[in-house]
């Protein structure tokens, strides 16, 4: 077997006779470097031929074989280095610190071939089995994070064409999706920032909350293009039918939760709860069901105040755009009753940010 196919082992001892001693017993099967001194050692594991197993002496001048073992644990690029202690200390104190400081072993001088080669051919295997261990980790955890990828992607994608899908049928763009999305992210921070809602809105379900919000008026591709589509106010009965947009939507995601295991459907548990409630009000007097107070979700109150709003600013066929300042003042008019307070409060502090987004993805005439 070429040098090149050989395991390597480090020999450290101060004397030459232990040096010659243990490469006698290992040459042939294995490529022998060996050191000096406990610096030397730790000189040598970041040669261009780093060792797979080391042989170290306990009783050396300068630095011992328990301070070199530990420079080595300590370092994450020799730390996985299996560490054999050869020493004429025999007392069980001293192979319980060896132990301690990260060896694997502990051979008593003066060695016996036999031992010696049964114990470095066993740590050897080990620490072959415990590589290729190690490297099929790293596939799989990087296969794990590519197919993670993939499903989130898919994942993005998925939400946008639905989105995308009910906007065809509507008078909104696709810029209104993607302001209210943002809106609610700056509201969710704003409120954790001021010490709201700490517990629910931590950064994974903010993510999840912006990923899901473009979902909020999937229900419409429900509502027929008569009423939908119509450029003045509707009737009472058309009224009535637009209204069950917001059942429609949690209706179907509800279902395609249903189809799936449990953790794939966090994000449709809130784009399900902002579609059947983002049209409730703080005071009850929302639809579909006549929530109040804390039974909205909160997912959905949120997005009661970012889509609100975003109408308010945007041309519509049965009104101009407002300003952003009396869309403001209506936002604060309605605090209390059409949202929750320390929503609007957010709200208020964040209206820069509104303005910014609103600037960014501006419809285009």
């Amino acid at each position: 077997m070429s040098d090149n196919n050989k395991s390597t082992i480090l020999i450290v001892d101060d004397e030459a006779f232990n040096i010659v001693v243990l490469s006698d017993l290992l040459k042939a099967e294995y490529r022998i470097i060996v050191a000096k001194s406990g610096e030397q050692a730790l000189n040598r594991v970041h040669d261009e031929v780093r060792p797979d197993l080391i042989l170290l002496d306990i009783m050396m001048p300068d630095m011992d074989g328990y301070e070199v073992c530990s420079a080595l644990k300590a370092d994450p690029a020799t730390a996985n280095i299996p560490v054999i202690f050869v020493s004429a200390m025999s007392d069980g104190i001293d192979e319980d610190r060896g132990l301690k400081v990260g060896a694997i072993d502990y051979i008593r001088k003066p060695v016996t071939p036999a031992i010696v080669r049964s114990r470095v051919r066993n740590h050897l295997a080990l620490k072959i089995a415990q590589d290729q261990l190690s490297r099929q980790n790293e596939v799989l955890e990087a296969l794990v994070q590519q197919r993670t990828a993939e499903l989130v992607t898919t994942q993005d994608v998925t939400i946008m064409a639905l989105a995308s899908l009910a906007e065809t049928r509507d008078n909104e763009t696709g810029n209104h999706i993607r302001r209210t999305q943002h809106y609610v992210k700056i509201l969710a921070e704003e409120l954790v920032a001021a010490g709201h809602y700490t517990d629910e809105l931590t950064p994974e379900n903010i993510e999840l909350l912006y990923k899901s919000a473009p979902l909020h008026d999937i229900g419409k591709v429900g509502i027929p293009d008569s009423i939908l589509l119509k450029p003045g106010k509707l009737e009472p009965e058309e009224f009535r039918i637009m209204m069950t947009h917001a059942e429609l939507g949690a209706k179907a995601l509800q279902q395609a939760g249903d189809s799936l295991c449990s953790n794939a459907t966090s994000f449709l548990r809130y784009a399900r709860d902002i579609a059947a409630c983002h049209h409730e009000k703080w005071d009850g007097k929302g639809y579909p069901r006549g929530l109040s107070g804390d039974d909205i979700p909160l997912s959905a109150r949120l997005m009661s105040l970012a889509d609100v709003y975003d109408a308010l600013i945007s041309k519509r066929v049965y009104k101009p755009a407002f300003s952003h300042e009396k869309a403001a003042s209506i936002i604060l008019e309605g605090r209390g009753t059409h949202f929750e307070p320390v929503i609007v409060d957010a709200f208020q502090r964040t209206e820069q940010d509104f303005q910014v987004i609103a600037a960014r993805y501006k419809d285009v005439e």
